[in-house]
């Protein structure tokens, strides 16, 4: 039995670790929500056991081993998370087909603080660049297992015998597991993202100029902010647009609804900038209706994900429920 003391202990002891499981959650499963009841599962099952623990290995270790087995449990028979990118062709602004899957379908996005633990510069910066939307979508193209080996391994710079002891396998086995995970993100077509500080000049700029231009519904001064390429989404719509001309064009027709939105920013998502958008709802009112995730390359917008379940996603990024005038 553990008294009182040795509680309070145990309980900072387990919650020390809480933010960075909860990021290899997030890389395993997709979802913060899910990240969460993954990591909530983790720490019951942890202190059940704690007991039994002895100290034999590390508790970080054992922590890792558990959260491990948690998400692989999660994961069994259940498909892969995805983007609209990821799940159909591209589609038209003129003739779109507003087809909608449910939300487990889709990746989600998580607030930076949620799932990101501060230290070495160097270090934060390979560690936002893993929770990119693009990255974590392209996790999803390798089967569990190999998912876990290549996010230990490349992400947290876990020893290969380190891993092997965790999954209970062999050094050769994590080793041909990494090269094949290794391959199969070679051949998926992961964009790249800018990845400046937040308080970098040239990205504070662009983007004081994007909310300037969406919120006055000026098309061809958002449209000179965006990427020839750039790719517009919308979960839980599989619909997904490119090109600069195809995102003017749907809004100003099918997302016209969009005019006299406000936006409000919000902390980082996913490593990049993120806002939530309020669009009108009558005088004086506007209602929640996407967290828009900016992607940025090479001083553009590339990427303008558009995410629609503001139930959940609102208030885990502390955004109001309602904006008044």
């Amino acid at each position: 039995m553990i008294d009182a003391d040795g509680t309070a202990t145990l309980e900072l002891a387990l919650e020390k670790h809480r933010v960075e499981l909860t990021g290899y959650c997030y890389r395993m499963l997709g979802s913060p929500f899910e990240a969460e009841d993954a990591v909530q599962d983790t720490m019951v099952r942890a202190w059940r056991a704690y007991d039994r623990f002895e100290g034999r290995s590390a508790l970080r270790s054992w922590l890792y081993r558990i959260a491990t087995n948690v998400c692989l449990d999660m994961l069994n028979g259940k498909e892969r998370k995805a983007r609209p990118t990821d799940f159909t062709t591209v589609g038209s602004a003129e003739n779109p087909t507003l087809t909608t899957h449910p939300e487990n379908t889709w990746l989600a996005p998580t607030p930076d603080h949620k799932v990101l633990v501060g230290g070495d510069p160097a270090d934060v910066v390979v560690s936002r660049d893993s929770v990119r939307l693009a990255f974590v979508a392209a996790l999803h193209h390798l089967p569990a297992r190999q998912r876990a080996v290549l996010i230990l391994r490349e992400v947290l710079a876990w020893q290969a015998s380190e891993v092997a002891e965790l999954l209970d396998t062999s050094v050769a086995s994590v080793n041909s597991a990494l090269q094949r995970a290794r391959a199969t993100l070679a051949a998926v077509d992961v964009a790249s993202t800018d990845l400046e500080e937040p308080d970098d000049e040239a990205q504070r700029e662009l983007l004081a100029k994007y909310v300037k231009a969406f919120e006055s519904y000026d098309l061809d001064g958002l449209a000179s902010l965006l990427h020839e390429d750039v790719t517009l989404s919308m979960p839980p719509f599989e619909l997904w647009l490119r090109g600069a001309d195809e995102v003017r064009a749907w809004m100003l027709g099918v997302g016209n609804g969009c005019r006299g939105s406000r936006m409000i920013p919000v902390v980082a998502a996913n490593g990049t900038p993120a806002f939530g958008q309020y669009r009108p709802a009558g005088p004086g009112l506007h209602e929640p209706w996407a967290l828009q995730v900016i992607e940025i390359s090479e001083g553009r917008i590339v990427g303008l994900n558009s995410f629609l379940d503001t139930e959940r996603l609102f208030p885990l990024f502390g955004l109001p429920d309602r904006l008044e005038s």
